[in-house]
């Protein structure tokens, strides 16, 4: 409709935390350390407990999964480079022409992620990368 209009595509992004360890036994292991609370939950959790009980779930929600939820860990960008390589396909595929990354400690993980996922995927013309031209008119 909006190529009828005469209007650019419309862009999409996503934010998303990101994983990526040599394997995805050492991935999977790090996404548990971050979301796994031992004792109290800290300070950021304080009211984790009122926004559930003034909820209607049906099912119940463990602080784990609220942590994934704010943390963006949805898009499930934990993994193996490779891993993570082909969910950035897909998601690119599906029309995500942005992805936001939040990555802790952030100048390690982000090195690792450009060195480990970025360059060999650049490498093998995995995305459709023009750094040239704003997301509308990538093509």
């Amino acid at each position: 409709r909006r190529q009828a209009l005469g209007l650019p595509p419309m862009t999409f992004g996503m934010a998303a935390y990101a994983i990526v360890r040599d394997t995805e036994a050492e991935a999977r292991d790090e996404l548990r350390r971050i979301t796994t609370l031992s004792g109290a939950p800290p300070a950021g959790y304080d009211n984790f407990d009122q926004w559930l009980s003034g909820t209607q779930l049906e099912r119940e929600l463990k602080i784990a999964e609220y942590s994934v939820s704010n943390r963006g860990l949805r898009p499930d960008l934990v993994g193996t480079p490779e891993q993570i390589a082909e969910r950035l396909v897909a998601y690119e595929a599906a029309g995500v022409d942005l992805v936001l990354l939040q990555m802790s400690p952030q100048a390690e993980e982000m090195a690792r992620f450009a060195a480990s996922v970025i360059a060999p995927a650049r490498a093998r013309s995995l995305y459709n990368y023009q750094e040239d031209k704003p997301p509308a008119a990538r093509g």
